[in-house]
């Protein structure tokens, strides 16, 4: 069987099962053999039901001596049982999952496994997973892999479909030189894929993850320096001039720029008087103030007659900034225009003729600036904001639409200087790392599960004093190999704790455009209290009313994620609060977490998490939220990084050449497909 191949090739797979799979992104066999575990699981021993303690997860082997049929009140179906061992006894519980009485015989025993929280002064077991004695004691003998799933697909679907796939599969090709692979000590291909799945131990997988996310970087640096080595000095046909605009529009501001603000927008300023196209990266902090800045750009290239277009990674934030530009620009007879996904075919068609006949200035929008059948007038800057969630083609298609546009791309997501160099070294960089003067310091705090209810007293105040509240869960559904808290249930379960009030709202990624849009929208307004979402309100949300942050298992997300998460909050003028839970506690999870507790500059922390060693927790082999790649990470991995950038710096051109043909010649466009999204060749 080949890599390109269909997954429904493989024995087992029909129709709905491959539509699952394609759900997940997994549409080949290689695509499947490099949809890596995003963690492990390990099986202690079970303990005594006298030793379990709040806010941890706990594993006893007892007897079920009751099961009560499940019950239902008005948002929520409750199942219990009681488990005794000769220490005590504990009630277990289930939210939502009345199909585990099928799992549970009274008078037998049974391994069980879940959270430990309190209920009035006991202690309660909730979600756990029920395992057959002899089941879960074969499962102690390996690390087992846990992979992200989409409703409807099992953990054992998957290992299994893996599993077969890597038996008929042939070999991977080999993209990094042998003299590469002996001098870094780089394993096999086809042995590191194979470990990842299902490891001999921890250090096989160590060392094949190792190889993994070394072979990633080192492609990836062959892309940046091919990208690095094309670029050229062009001459831009865009005359922009500068009349004085901006400068009055500083003054009118009703605060003061910082003098990051003030040398960054000189720097581009320069650029587009230049006469040379601009390629130029913006670093800025969260809330640091990008988005004035690039205000500035737009102003002054709509004055000189010219078009311009930013590019949002979401309609919510699309929308954000069309509002706020339309009321920013009118003194200056500067028109807006939005475009967005979720809008009627007719509002798009009226959009469409008023950018083509350059009625609009300005024009707002998601990955819809660069459908086909948009045209633009004189079109001179683009500007794409959170630009790593856009990759270069799609930056290409939106660049195409002008001739030799300036290019102005904004990040927040905080890079040194010397990763940023190596990642984006096709490009100038700017920095902002300056907040403005009027912003409070958000004050934080990391505690384990058994602070949670601490958290929810704390939240039901603020909503008493009129404020609003997030809360960031991994996952959106539950896992059945995971104990990780999930959106669903959590809304589920504070609407039953908080009743009526505070409101509560659920947000995700799987919700369709429009109902994320309302709910957005109905948290600005106020209308909703606390928001339980994912992590898609982690770019560029605002609303100032909000003043608490609680995130869940936060050892489960990379601390440049947690930042920004952060970020949503402390955007008004009142005190901000951001609250950390996590599930596991370990000395490695408290050392990263509390490098959050010690500063609120982004920047500061990138740095003093590049000095922390090791390659990430074993249990979540990539930290959520970090940039690019299928395994690396930018951050835990910065040395072999590094080690990559030296490795391709040593290779001839015709090495170079060789590689990149080779790669779309063996089929790395299915095996890498982010190199798809992210390069151009």
């Amino acid at each position: 069987m080949e890599l390109t191949d269909s997954v429904s090739e493989i024995k087992g797979i029909g129709e709905k099962t491959q539509n699952l799979f394609n759900k997940l992104g997994v549409g080949s066999v290689g695509e499947l053999l490099t949809f890596y575990p995003s963690r492990y699981d390990t099986f202690n021993d079970p303990g005594l039901i006298s030793d379990l303690r709040e806010g941890e997860e706990g594993v006893v082997c007892g007897l079920i001596s009751k099961v009560v049929e499940p019950r239902y009140t008005s948002r929520i179906k409750i199942l219990t049982c009681q488990l005794t061992d000769p220490s005590g006894s504990i009630e277990c519980v289930w939210f939502n999952q009345p199909f585990v009485k099928y799992e549970l015989r009274s008078g037998y025993h049974f391994i069980l496994r879940g959270r430990i929280n309190k209920k009035g002064n006991k202690l309660q077991m909730e979600q756990a997973k029920v395992y057959k004695r002899e089941e879960y004691y074969k499962l102690q003998t390996a690390l087992q892999p846990v992979y992200p799933l989409t409703a409807g697909l099992t953990n054992n679907a998957v290992r299994k479909a893996v599993k077969q796939a890597l038996t008929i599969t042939g070999d991977f090709p080999e993209f990094v030189p042998l003299k590469i692979r002996k001098e870094f000590d780089i394993i096999k291909k086809n042995h590191a894929v194979e470990e990842m799945h299902f490891p001999k131990s921890e250090e096989t997988m160590l060392e094949a993850r190792r190889s993994l996310v070394f072979e990633e970087f080192f492609l990836f640096m062959v892309f940046i320096r091919q990208m690095s080595q094309g670029r050229e000095v062009l001459d831009s046909e865009a005359k922009i001039s500068d009349d004085g605009s901006c400068d009055e529009f500083i003054t009118k501001l009703p605060y003061k720029l910082t003098k990051d603000q003030l040398n960054v927008f000189e720097e581009i300023k320069k650029d587009l008087l230049s006469g040379h196209v601009m390629a130029r990266l913006i670093q800025g902090d969260v809330g640091s103030g990008k988005t004035v800045v690039a205000e500035l750009a737009l102003l002054m290239t709509a004055r000189s007659g010219y078009q311009g277009a930013i590019m949002a990674p979401t309609e919510v934030l699309a929308q954000q900034h069309f509002e706020a530009m339309s009321r920013d620009f009118a003194p200056f007879g500067i028109r807006c225009c939005l475009l967005v996904g979720s809008m009627k075919a007719s509002e798009k068609k009226k959009a469409y003729a008023m950018i083509e006949a350059h009625e609009a200035d300005v024009i707002i929008g998601t990955h819809t600036l660069f459908q086909e059948k948009l045209v633009f007038d004189n079109l001179a800057l683009c500007i794409t904001d959170e630009q790593h969630r856009f990759g270069v083609k799609q930056r290409e298609k939106l660049n195409k639409k002008g001739v030799r546009p300036h290019i102005l791309v904004m990040s927040a997501t905080p890079i040194p200087r010397t990763l940023a160099m190596m990642l984006y070294g096709d490009m100038d960089i700017s920095r902002i790392t300056e907040l403005p003067a009027e912003r409070l310091p958000i004050k934080n705090c990391v505690v384990g599960q058994g602070y949670r209810n601490s958290a929810y007293s704390f939240i039901k105040k603020q909503v008493e004093e009129g404020r609003q509240a997030y809360i960031i869960c991994p996952m959106v559904d539950e896992n059945e190999d995971s104990e990780l808290e999930n959106v669903t249930d959590y809304c589920e379960r504070l609407k039953e704790l908080f009743g009526d009030s505070p409101v509560v709202e659920k947000l995700h990624g799987k919700m369709k455009p429009k109902e994320k849009n309302d709910i957005m929208e109905s948290f600005k307004n106020g209308e909703i209290d606390v928001l339980v979402s994912t992590t898609v309100v982690e770019v560029g949300v605002n609303v100032p009313n909000a003043t608490v942050m609680v995130v869940e298992n936060a050892e489960r997300f990379g601390l440049a994620q947690l930042h920004q998460l952060r970020g949503r909050v402390g955007r008004g003028d009142k005190q901000s609060f951001c609250i950390f839970i996590y599930g596991k506690e370990s000395d490695e999870t408290k050392e990263r977490l509390n490098v959050l507790l010690k500063s609120n500059n982004g920047f500061e922390i990138a740095n003093e998490y590049l000095k922390m060693r090791g390659p990430g927790d074993l249990f979540g082999i990539r930290q959520c939220g970090e940039m690019y790649f299928k395994l690396g990470d930018v951050f835990n991995d910065a040395s072999l990084l590094n080690s990559a950038n030296e490795a391709v710096a040593s290779l001839s051109d015709k090495e170079m050449d060789c590689i990149v043909q080779k790669m779309y010649d063996g089929g790395a466009k299915e095996v890498f497909q982010f190199f798809n999204n992210y390069v151009t060749i």
